[in-house]
């Protein structure tokens, strides 16, 4: 991790755009790409996003205020529980089910199944739980042609 400080002091400077690569168990790799807004300290580093592109469906909330949040420090979400403590990981939720990127490294049991709310995965809001390998989120200023 870089760091939220350090995402949010360089974020600040202009508009970016956020990507999200996934890639599942079997290999398969699959992205999305939003424009974004990343508040600062005083307001638990709020996330707004607005889903551009990608070859995956949206599994985060587009167009509300997001806080992040961790085990020792919750957020505003949806549900009463602290998602962060339950799942493992800092992130942030708006419900405890819809993605987990920052969850415990845990590898597919046989016939893949996992314990989804330790591990790391992307759930899309209609769809199937996607059990990750690895995950990478990267920035860039707006201005770039694109990430390849």
């Amino acid at each position: 991790w870089l760091g939220l400080k350090k995402i949010y002091s360089i974020t600040k400077q202009g508009s970016y755009l956020l990507r999200i690569e996934l890639q599942d168990w079997r290999g398969n790799r699959r992205h999305i790409e939003y424009s974004f807004s990343l508040g600062g300290p005083s307001t638990n580093f709020t996330l707004q996003l607005s889903r551009m592109s990608g070859s995956i469906p949206n599994a985060l909330p587009e167009h509300e205020e997001l806080r992040f949040s961790t085990a020792d420090r919750a957020g505003d979400t949806a549900s009463d529980s602290n998602c962060p403590e339950n799942h493992l990981g800092g992130w942030w939720h708006s419900e405890c089910e819809e993605t987990n990127l920052n969850g415990k490294y845990v590898t597919p049991r046989s016939r893949g199944r996992l314990d989804r709310g330790k591990g790391l995965y992307w759930k899309p809001k209609k769809g199937r739980y996607y059990l990750l390998k690895s995950t990478k989120i990267m920035i860039h200023p707006t201005d770039l042609k694109s990430f390849d």
